[in-house]
């Protein structure tokens, strides 16, 4: 550069100087290193974490609902059968399962997300990772976990339940268990797949099949444990594998 191109200002002159506007902060480029900062730091946190399964819920389940127990059921029992649990780290059917992981002696995973009427992650979370974006959280959901269940929740839940069923109906990932814990609460959404769009043809028979729904804890890990007992039986390199 030469002439009227020469700039008045040296870079390092504008990297140091603490004055002038900082719009900077909020352009794209500077969000694709937080997004990118988000996925490393949640790589490194759960990197050596082992077998565990996410167990997804309603964050306004309070303690006497009979949710919040079956939640706290189910994260013993996984535990016991040798799982670590992750949940969204928040308050209700999440805390039930973080607290059944924590009081049976396995490890409780939070990964919290930033909204503005939620407040950090429950006191049972002992490994926990706060996100700012959904779609960098919802990758630790899938990529850290054998299987995954599923509470009575709502939008929330629906989000992680659906693209969980998506993900492996398109083989984006490798084929895991999706449980439905409560018969009563999912009856009425599987009678409108079926119902609506089985009967459009816009999902077919087998896609159903992706789904368990149980009210036994013990029928929940089974099929889990199946099922990666099954994977592990896979020869290397014929399954499918995460993209």
């Amino acid at each position: 550069m030469r002439r009227s191109a020469v700039p008045e200002e040296t870079t390092d002159q504008r990297l140091l100087d603490s004055r002038g506007p900082a719009d900077w902060v909020h352009a794209d480029p500077w969000r694709v290193l937080r997004i990118q900062s988000e996925f490393v730091e949640g790589f490194g946190a759960l990197a050596e974490l082992g077998p565990a399964v996410s167990v997804f819920g309603s964050a306004r389940t309070k303690p006497d609902d009979p949710t919040y127990a079956l939640g706290q059921h189910v994260g013993a029992a996984l535990v016991e059968a040798g799982y670590a649990v992750i949940t969204g780290g928040g308050p209700g059917a999440m805390e039930a399962a973080n607290k059944g992981a924590l009081e049976a002696g396995g490890t409780s995973v939070g990964l919290g997300i930033e909204l503005p009427f939620e407040t950090g992650l429950n006191e049972y979370v002992d490994l926990g990772v706060n996100f700012r974006y959904f779609f960098a959280r919802k990758t630790m959901f899938v990529k850290y976990a054998q299987g995954f269940v599923v509470l009575p929740g709502g939008f929330g839940t629906l989000d992680e339940l659906f693209e969980a069923i998506t993900l492996v109906q398109t083989q984006k990932v490798t084929s895991f268990p999706i449980i439905l814990m409560g018969t009563a609460y999912w009856q009425g959404l599987l009678d409108w797949l079926r119902g609506s769009l089985l009967a459009a043809g816009t999902i077919s028979a087998k896609d159903l099949d992706l789904v368990t729904v149980t009210d036994d804890v013990d029928e929940a890990v089974a099929t889990i444990v199946r099922a990666d007992r099954s994977r592990a039986e896979v020869p290397e390199g014929t399954g499918m594998h995460p993209e």
